[in-house]
């Protein structure tokens, strides 16, 4: 089902959304001090291409709050604001609201990414 779901999830909103992370990942990749911040947007980006069959699990950490707040500033809020527009738009149908479950937990990961672990689900 997993399968199904990620190749029905790139066609309704999925492409866009990893690609965003991607264009992020690049964006923080600019600069030497953003490289790590970048890497983490594309292990993100690979979340968002397919989400199905695999969950968020957090790690909080002093230092990762740190980076949270200023990831959350420049670049958190955006992508939240997509992935969230994208949950909205497929709760129109009840088919879409698996889809419409993976986009906010997108979501939730755009506000704060570090200190996540992307684990499969059993």
């Amino acid at each position: 089902m997993s399968c199904l779901g990620n190749i029905i999830w790139l066609i309704f909103g999925g492409l866009l959304g990893g690609l965003s992370w991607c264009l992020a990942g690049i964006f923080w990749c600019i600069t030497i001090v953003g490289i790590p911040i970048g890497m983490q947007c594309f292990k993100l980006a690979s979340l968002s291409f397919a989400p199905f069959g695999k969950d968020v699990v957090y790690q909080t950490t002093g230092m990762n709050l740190v980076v949270n707040l200023i990831w959350l500033i420049i670049s958190g809020i955006p992508l939240a604001i997509g992935h969230l527009i994208s949950a909205a738009l497929l709760c129109i149908t009840i088919v879409g609201l698996p889809f419409a479950a993976q986009s906010l937990k997108l979501a939730r990961l755009a506000l704060m990414p570090f200190g996540a672990k992307i684990v499969p689900i059993r």
